[in-house]
């Protein structure tokens, strides 16, 4: 017969392999394998069989002009870096196919450090081998960008959740019936439980329905207009309507907002027989303040505790409310003489304040770290402050053993003082100067870590190590 026999049959091929290698090898011209070798990554090395480079291609001009050349007739394991030596070994010894890609470390001439990721192909039966090797730099700080990116982005989400929380529990909480509405195609986007009660409704009972449909069908054609122009004006009084259903008189005021790209109208309406309905939820508002796990506390304009909820006498570590009440909040909020009176300017300046880190001080000394956020509130003719105070002492501490070895930021160092003894304070800040110094020193030498021991005056071991310790070390380290 013609051509091979059955048992003269080549194998079958390895997975992402030619069908028939030598008849691929046979076809290439030496000069074109070389050709061929050469440009596939951006360094190859010829290795014989101790180890040896033997000859190397450099088509990255770069490399080149930091000395690759000099690795010739140095072991391969001499021109890379301590920790990537057993890479070197195993990549060497390693006959598995297909061969997979390995990064080591490489010490440069000019005592650089530069990342390369090595595929070794054997090359003879001699144990000689060629590796091919591409260069990293580039995807190393593409990868750190990214790992910034990712963080802003959790931080961004966090934040994003915590607004929706407090959004929900006050429209969820709030006495006034209010309602969400589209002002392109006027219907329902949500409504609150205030609303749902006034309207005699069950929960998702007006979900995506006409707003029009609350109201009786002699006054929808004035409330539609009502709505029109509620868009092009922010002071437009409020309208008297007929509730369907026979559900009584009300008042309606709209006020348009945007949220992204849509608009929406903010509908709140206030019944003309609503002091019972108010009255009731009055009373189960209060009894969710008292019953609540968060520390709440109301003052008057002169920050006289006028109400407290039983968690605020719990964290206060007094007997019952009666002995909080009629007291000043400054007897156990804040540093005495700093942290109120900027918690109240900024009360004053901005009706609000959010999370703003504090202590409070116990009746038996004790300090608890705590997170407060206030409101500023209308009361006759004066002003009132609402506070809730939530306890944040066990997950600061957990943050703070979980994340010992990682240097805070300036403002966070600041944030210490009252907190923790100066002695901790100090030892913090040393760990921050550290680490701030040792990004100095590779961002001034391009990421060169032996330049970098040098000019802190320090070996490159031990800068190694502080590396390390710091979290400063190689981001790509997805090979083994």
């Amino acid at each position: 017969m013609n051509g091979l026999a059955m048992n003269d049959r080549p194998p079958h091929p390895a997975p992402n392999a030619f069908s028939d290698p030598e008849t691929v090898a046979r076809s290439l011209a030496p000069h074109a394998a070389v050709a061929l070798l050469a440009s596939i990554g951006d360094v190859a090395l010829v290795i014989d069989k101790a180890g040896v480079i033997r000859d190397i291609a450099v088509p990255n001009a770069e490399l080149e002009a930091q000395g690759v050349r000099d690795w010739v007739d140095q072991p391969w394991r001499d021109v890379v870096a301590m920790d990537s030596q057993p890479k070197i070994v195993e990549m060497l010894v390693d006959s598995t196919e297909p061969a997979r890609w390995r990064q080591v470390n490489h010490m440069l001439t000019g005592g650089g450090e530069v990342p390369i990721r090595y595929l070794v192909v054997r090359t003879g039966a001699d144990g000689s081998a060629i590796a091919i090797g591409r260069e990293m730099r580039a995807a190393a700080a593409l990868q750190q960008r990214l790992l910034q990116t990712q963080q802003s982005l959790e931080r961004d989400y966090i934040k994003l959740r915590q607004a929706e929380a407090r959004y929900r529990m006050l429209f969820d909480l709030g006495t006034e019936p209010i309602l969400i509405v589209d002002a392109a195609t006027r219907r329902i986007r949500e409504s609150n439980p205030a609303a749902l009660d006034l309207l005699g409704l069950k929960e998702g009972a007006l979900a995506d329905q006409p707003i029009a449909t609350i109201v009786a069908p002699e006054d929808r054609d004035g409330f539609i207009a009502h709505l029109g122009a509620a868009g092009a004006s922010d002071d437009l009084a409020p309208v008297a309507i007929r509730l369907a259903g026979d559900r009584g008189n009300a008042h309606v005021s709209v006020r348009l907002f945007r949220q992204g790209r849509a608009a929406l109208l903010l509908v709140r309406i206030v019944a003309a027989a609503a002091t019972p309905a108010v009255s009731s939820h009055a009373a189960v508002v209060g009894a969710v303040i008292e019953q609540m796990p968060d520390a709440f506390v109301l003052t008057d304009a002169a920050l006289t505790i006028l109400v407290a909820n039983a968690a605020f006498v719990e964290l206060a570590g007094v007997a019952s409310a009666d002995r909080v009440v009629g007291a000043p909040l400054g007897t156990w909020l804040g540093r005495p003489g700093i942290d109120l009176d900027l918690i109240v300017a900024q009360i004053r300046e901005h009706d609000t304040v959010r999370n703003v880190a504090t202590i409070l001080r116990g009746e038996n000394g004790a300090q608890e770290e705590i997170e407060l956020s206030g409101v500023a509130a209308p009361q006759d003719d004066s002003t009132c402050y609402g506070f809730t105070i939530r306890n944040v002492g066990r997950r600061l501490r957990s943050v703070v053993t979980a994340d010992r070895d990682v240097p805070r930021s300036v403002e966070q160092l600041t944030e210490l003082v009252g907190r923790m003894s100066l002695k901790d304070i100090v030892r913090e800040s040393t760990d921050l100067i550290e680490r701030l110094c040792i990004e100095a020193a590779l961002a001034y030498t391009s990421d060169n870590r032996a330049s970098a021991a040098e000019i802190l005056g320090v070996s490159r071991q031990s800068l190694y190590s502080k590396l390390h310790r710091h979290g400063l070390g190689n981001l790509v380290s997805g090979d083994n």
